[in-house]
């Protein structure tokens, strides 16, 4: 009998058990963690408040090798330099800290953004402390704050994020756009669907 209400206790504290957790953001909530500097491709140190434009904040949490990332990358660079020309800082993150030695390396992230001439920073996030505050989980994962630092949106850059010729609602972009024309975010979220976060365990 006591071993049985010892393996349900147990049981109970495993199940519940989730190293580092948070609530996922809801819209209107505050940009996570702004001042916690990461290490930059170009060797600089950034926060996220160093990455904020005048008039916004896009996040996006990404690796060198998913495949969803591969399938992305022609949107990701429209993305960032639309956003860049209008005053929306853009942050890449990768948090896959367990593949850290190697395709997701510092070097390797230094090779995959040159190689892709993405314009905007794009960090390590050690321990994967901002993919926990975020609780973010896939690559890509979009997260855009106005320029009050409030989340405006959050989810998938379109919904065809496997093939970009079968999108037909581009949330990310909407988003921005009614962001930059003063307008309330019609879509506020949307699932983003991608390779899993590699967080140690």
């Amino acid at each position: 009998m006591m071993k049985s209400a010892l393996y349900l206790t147990c049981a109970l504290l495993f199940s519940s058990f989730h190293p580092g957790s948070e609530q996922p953001l809801e819209p209107g909530a505050p940009v996570p963690k702004p001042e916690v500097k990461m290490l930059d491709i170009s060797g600089k140190e950034i926060s996220l408040n160093m990455a904020k434009g005048a008039n916004g904040l896009l996040v996006i949490f990404a690796g060198n090798k998913c495949p969803y990332m591969l399938r992305n990358q022609d949107r990701l660079r429209s993305i960032c330099s639309f956003a860049r020309s209008n005053s929306i800082g853009v942050i890449m993150i990768n948090s896959n800290e367990a593949n850290r030695s190697e395709e997701d390396s510092y070097s390797a992230m230094k090779a995959y953004a040159g190689a892709q001439s993405f314009n905007c920073y794009y960090v390590l996030d050690k321990n994967a402390e901002m993919a926990i505050a975020f609780d973010a989980n896939h690559t890509p994962e979009c997260y855009l704050f106005d320029k009050k630092s409030l989340l405006a949106y959050k989810g998938a850059i379109d919904d065809s994020p496997g093939n970009p010729e079968a999108a037909k609602v581009r949330w990310l972009q909407n988003a921005m756009n009614e962001l930059l024309a003063g307008k309330q975010v019609g879509v506020v979220s949307s699932n983003s669907l991608g390779c899993n976060i590699k967080r140690k365990l």
